[in-house]
């Protein structure tokens, strides 16, 4: 199942939630609203090297932080 973004309209919260694609919108975990609205998140769509000057590297080891990134190149990775 896929991880999507929130927002509440009652409070402002933003979260993840991982939902099946035909569920409804879960509530707010911060005040538990049904107002939440799913948010257009940005995705990174596979293009070549050569179009965006990007190498792939095996991620860095790492004492913490690596999880979330896939090429070993993000902020948390240094």
């Amino acid at each position: 199942m896929p991880i999507y973004e929130y927002v509440c309209r009652a409070c402002g919260e933003t979260f993840e939630d991982i939902v099946s694609t035909d569920a409804p919108a879960p509530p707010c975990p911060k005040c538990k609203a049904q107002k939440t609205e799913k948010l257009l998140s940005r995705c990174r769509v596979g293009r070549s090297s050569a179009d965006t000057g990007f190498t792939a590297s095996a991620p860095k080891a790492s004492s913490g932080g690596c999880a979330g990134c896939s090429g070993g190149n993000c902020s948390t990775c240094g």
